[in-house]
């Protein structure tokens, strides 16, 4: 079982090089859905100092629908959004929930997932609880990790280092 990430049109290149890092430290695929805000050619990479983008495990795809094509049947979308109405915790996202991948879709900064997208499938929307009337929206790497530390939780954090000590180790 494999865990991906996917982001609608990303703008802000600080939020996709953090979610990028957050990728490559957790062996997800890390998919980006067409326009993009920014440059993500090796020059632009490199002058940006993301020396880990090597590691990252990255797919596009020019639009939504092409995708959704990519998805195999047994393959599980969850709709990352403040307007759902299942929390991300009372997913099922570990091996015995089923033999696809999961897939996790989260929207553009400024406005989300399309509208007629989300009333299309409300039944796949997950949202972080928050104070809605304090803030519009949490940052959206912050959302990617809690979301996938979540699904890794119920993995139980397969193929992780769950232990890192030091050459020289202080604690010891």
């Amino acid at each position: 079982m494999t865990n991906h990430i996917v982001l609608f049109e990303p703008v802000m290149p600080a939020n996709t090089g953090n979610i990028a890092r957050t990728a490559a430290g957790t062996n997800a695929v890390l998919h980006l859905i067409e326009p993009l805000g920014f440059d993500i050619s090796d020059k632009a990479v490199k002058r940006a100092g993301l020396d880990y983008w090597e590691h990252v495990n990255l797919v596009t795809h020019p639009s939504l629908p092409d995708f959704l094509e990519t998805m195999k049947e047994d393959d599980k979308l969850y709709l990352v959004s403040k307007f759902a109405n299942m929390d991300y915790t009372d997913p099922d996202y570990s091996a015995a929930a089923g033999a696809g991948d999961n897939y996790f879709l989260f929207g553009k900064e400024t406005t989300g997932l399309p509208e007629v997208f989300m009333r299309q499938n409300p039944e796949k929307a997950i949202r972080i609880p928050q104070n809605d009337s304090h803030i519009r929206s949490l940052n959206l790497s912050n959302t990617v990790a809690i979301v996938l530390f979540e699904a890794l939780r119920q993995q139980d954090f397969a193929e992780l280092d769950k232990v890192y000590t030091y050459e020289q180790d202080k604690l010891k």
